[in-house]
């Protein structure tokens, strides 16, 4: 297992470093409203890191025999409608209802694989509260995939803080493969780092969103405290989406208006912001192995801090 990690490390940076020569002109990204760069950037990394991740599983299999291939071929099957969507979003643009159906799709397909997401308080309305218990878990799923996908407009930052995230699950779980993606990471962020010479894109964001929703799909308990793992990500989103709301600003409108493109606009390195994040979920992980349930609220009272410390620097004349 040990080896495995740097040679899907290494296969990653190769591979997206490929996209990055042979793929740049089909796959570039021209800055618009919601852009923190100024210059065209390939985008479509992802798919390289996404590829590794998949090319390292069958060793994975070989070198862990306790581990259930049957899971991994679900893990493929759920995430794979998502990196194929995202991968012709980022070449052609798709229409969002397309998008949207396909992750509809990939969270029915995890739902059938891992279950729903655990609602116990559901569980006396019989039927009808089964009903809603897989409806919330698919817009509980979507909406993770989405959010990561909004968040992803910042160098490194979606990149690092899932490197995180995956890391962290792999060894509290403990599920290794997550540990393979997490090493996949690595070697894509080798070329997303600031400045980023290559981006993502949508084959990535959503593919990251999706993979985060298993994860805490397959979690044999703690799913709820679990949750607070994705708070440096949908803490800003939501923060950001009710702001919007409050401002009657259109919702369906291209913006640059999450906190951490607000702090980018007022003079903050890239780099700066993206260790903070991953800093940020690196505490995150810290309280939930030494407080458990209890550092879940913790994470929460702690980003709610943050982001009012934020907003309290933005909202400071220069």
């Amino acid at each position: 297992m040990p080896i495995l990690l740097p040679l899907t490390a290494l296969a990653s940076a190769l591979l997206v470093n490929l996209i990055r020569q042979r793929l740049r002109a089909a796959l570039l990204d021209i800055p618009n409203q919601r852009s923190s760069h100024t210059t065209p950037t390939p985008r479509g990394g992802g798919l390289g890191f996404w590829v590794a991740f998949l090319l390292a599983l069958p060793l994975l299999l070989w070198l862990q025999p306790d581990l259930s291939p049957l899971t991994v071929v679900s893990v493929v099957v759920v995430l794979l409608p998502l990196a194929l969507v995202g991968y012709l979003d980022d070449l052609h643009s798709l229409p969002a209802r397309t998008r949207y159906g396909v992750q509809v799709i990939s969270a029915a397909l995890a739902i059938y694989c891992f279950g729903p997401f655990p609602q116990p308080w559901l569980s006396a309305l019989g039927l009808g509260g089964t009903v809603l218990t897989v409806a919330f878990t698919v817009v509980g799923f979507t909406a993770l995939v989405n959010l990561t996908n909004f968040m992803d407009g910042l160098d490194g930052l979606v990149g690092s803080v899932s490197l995180v995230q995956f890391a962290f699950l792999a060894g509290y779980l403990p599920q290794p493969l997550w540990g393979i993606l997490a090493a996949a990471l690595v070697g894509f962020l080798w070329w997303n780092w600031p400045p980023a010479k290559i981006f993502m894109g949508d084959v990535g964001s959503t593919t990251l969103g999706g993979a985060l929703g298993v994860a805490l799909l397959m979690a044999p308990s703690q799913q709820w405290s679990l949750l607070a793992i994705t708070l440096p990500i949908t803490g800003d989103a939501i923060y950001t989406l009710f702001r919007r709301l409050f401002r009657r600003e259109n919702l369906f409108k291209a913006h640059r208006t999450h906190l951490y493109q607000r702090l980018h606009q007022r003079g903050l390195p890239s780099v700066a912001i993206t260790l903070g994040y991953m800093g940020l979920t690196g505490l995150i992980a810290l309280a939930l192995v030494t407080l458990g349930t209890l550092g879940a609220w913790v994470s929460l009272a702690g980003i709610l801090g943050c982001i009012a410390l934020a907003e309290g620097y933005l909202q400071r004349p220069q």
